[in-house]
């Protein structure tokens, strides 16, 4: 399915981007620390730009890598989770009473199209509190086929692009919590390593799919055995060696921090079944054919 067409994005600062995400509240008063200031310094010289047409590419790998493209994966309840995932980027949904340890964005997403105009199913808009009205997995596979269903598939299926241009906002937000989290010893490695990265589109492709696939890394509750798995983490993992481009060194880290993070986890379908799906994603990041990075004058 083909995105509809979007404006050019270039985002060269943090504004207009509060309460998109559930999970990131604006200080309620006074000023950053010091720390915080000097992080979003860092951030605001990172620029990530993708045309209309490259976004279209990125939208359409993460619908891949998720859903491998099918229409009725939209609207989707992996075996062993205790939530559904919807949407091109599965975006995570928890169900009423159950807290989970990955970082809820659906509802984000919600937000963000509310504020975008986009006509949103009635029933959805109407859920007070807004959490899953499925319970478990055997409630939701028992309405799959409902009309309500049929709706919200086709409701995500028709907002694509906009879905698309979630994950990019989410992914630039991302980048001072990510520089603010990291030790003060690495930050200016943190902000090179993401600056290189943000320079070509498959660069802003790996940043954008691995905060949607695995996080910022800076949640406590993202964590086995204390190690976390997000952006962060692979950041920090990365070689920095000027023989290797940075989505390669990007590749590379992330290898490592998944399988760690597979061979830290209770559950033995991580290392069976999920680490080979994940290891092949990583494999999807590399350049676009004949597509650069816009630059600021154009």
């Amino acid at each position: 399915m083909a995105f509809k067409p979007l404006l050019v994005i270039f985002l060269a600062s943090l504004l207009g981007l509060a309460g998109c995400d559930s999970d990131e509240k604006e200080p309620k008063s006074g000023s950053k620390s010091a720390v915080g200031e000097n992080s979003e310094l860092r951030a605001r010289d990172i620029s990530l730009a993708l045309t209309p047409a490259q976004l279209d590419w990125v939208g359409q790998q993460i619908f891949r890598n998720e859903c491998g493209g099918r229409f009725e994966c939209l609207v989707h309840w992996n075996e062993g989770e205790a939530f559904p995932s919807l949407g091109i980027g599965h975006f995570i949904w928890y169900p009423e009473g159950v807290d989970g340890r990955f970082v809820e964005s659906f509802p984000a997403l919600i937000e963000y199209l509310k504020q975008r105009q986009v006509s949103i199913p009635e029933w959805l808009r109407d859920l007070a509190p807004f959490d899953a009205p499925w319970g478990d997995r055997q409630s939701f596979l028992a309405v799959v086929d409902s009309p309500e269903m049929a709706e919200l598939r086709e409701f995500l299926a028709g907002s694509q692009g906009m879905q698309a241009e979630f994950i990019f906002r989410r992914a630039r937000t991302s980048l001072e919590k990510v520089i603010d989290a990291a030790p003060e010893a690495q930050k200016d490695d943190i902000t090179e390593r993401l600056e290189a990265l943000s320079q070509t589109p498959g660069g802003v492709y790996a940043i954008m799919d691995y905060v949607n696939f695995k996080g910022e890394g800076v949640s406590q509750t993202e964590r086995y055995n204390g190690e976390g798995w997000g952006l962060l983490q692979v950041l920090m993992a990365m070689s920095g060696d000027p023989e290797d481009a940075a989505v390669q060194q990007f590749q590379e880290a992330a290898r490592k921090v998944l399988t760690r993070r597979a061979e830290n986890a209770e559950n033995p379908v991580e290392r069976e079944r999920w680490l080979p799906g994940w290891l092949k994603r990583l494999d999807t990041y590399s350049e676009p054919p004949e597509m650069t990075i816009p630059s600021e004058n154009s």
